[in-house]
C-alpha cells in the first residue's frame, strides 16, 4: 500500500546485487530470503489488502522464520489492535496502536498538528544491528496519526517525541519495525536499509 515503489527503489540502491521483488504472491514471499512489509494510508485498508491478496499467512510465517522489516503501517499491523477503524491487527506483537491525543491543553499536544509529518529525532533505546553506523539522535521522516504502544518496554528499540514520547521502532528476535520511513530519510534511512539487507538474526 502506498510507498512500495520508493521502498523497493531504496532497497535496490543499497543492495544492487540482490533481486528485489514487489509481490503479494504467497509462494514468492515464502521463497524470499528476507521480507519487507511497507504500508501507508489507513490501517483498515492495509489489513483488508493483506487478506484479499492471500499474503496474510505468508507474512505471518515470515515474521517467524526470516529477517523481517515492517515500515509505517507495516509496523502497526504487527500489533493486536489499532484504534484507526477499530481494527484487529495480526497480533504478532503484544500491544496496540492508539491515535495521538487531540491538541488540547493538558495533553502535551497543544499547538501540534496531526498527522505528525516531517523530520524528527529518533533516540535509540538499545543497541541493535540495524542501528550500526546510525548515530543516536539521527533524524528520520515521519507521516502518521497513530503510533505503536508495545505492552512490554523491552520491545522498544527507539523512541521519538511529538507532544508525547512514543515508540517509533521495535525489535524482537528476527523482527525489526519502524514507524518512520527509512526510504524517505536520506543517508540514515539508506544505512538502516543496508543494515537490514546484511542482518543475520
Amino acid at each position: 500500500m502506498g510507498n512500495i515503489r520508493s521502498v523497493s527503489k531504496a532497497l535496490e540502491r543499497v543492495a544492487p546485487q540482490a533481486e528485489v521483488l514487489v509481490t503479494s504472491e504467497p509462494a514468492t514471499i515464502h521463497a524470499a530470503e528476507r521480507v519487507v512489509v511497507p504500508g501507508q494510508g489507513a490501517m483498515p485498508d492495509c489489513m483488508r489488502q493483506l487478506e484479499a491478496s492471500g499474503a496474510r499467512e505468508a507474512v505471518i510465517e515470515a515474521t517467524r522464520s526470516k529477517p523481517f522489516l515492517g515500515i509505517c503501517i507495516g509496523m502497526q499491523m504487527l500489533f493486536e489492535h489499532g484504534e484507526e477503524g477499530d481494527t484487529r491487527g495480526l497480533g504478532l506483537l503484544e500491544g496496540g496502536v492508539p491515535r495521538f491525543p487531540d491538541g488540547k491543553a493538558g495533553t502535551g499536544m497543544a499547538g501540534l498538528k496531526i498527522p505528525h509529518m516531517g523530520w524528527n529525532q529518533v533516540r535509540q533505546a538499545r543497541s541493535h544491528a540495524l542501528w550500526e553506523g546510525v548515530a543516536d539522535g539521527s533524524r528520520f521522516y515521519f507521516v502518521h496519526s497513530y503510533y505503536p504502544q508495545p505492552a512490554a518496554s523491552a520491545m522498544t528499540a527507539a523512541t521519538c517525541d511529538y507532544g508525547v514520547t512514543f515508540t517509533c521502532a521495535v525489535a524482537r528476535d528476527n523482527i525489526f519495525a519502524v514507524q518512520f520511513h527509512p526510504e524517505k530519510s536520506q543517508d540514515c534511512g539508506l544505512r538502516l536499509l543496508s543494515n537490514f539487507v546484511q542482518w543475520r538474526p
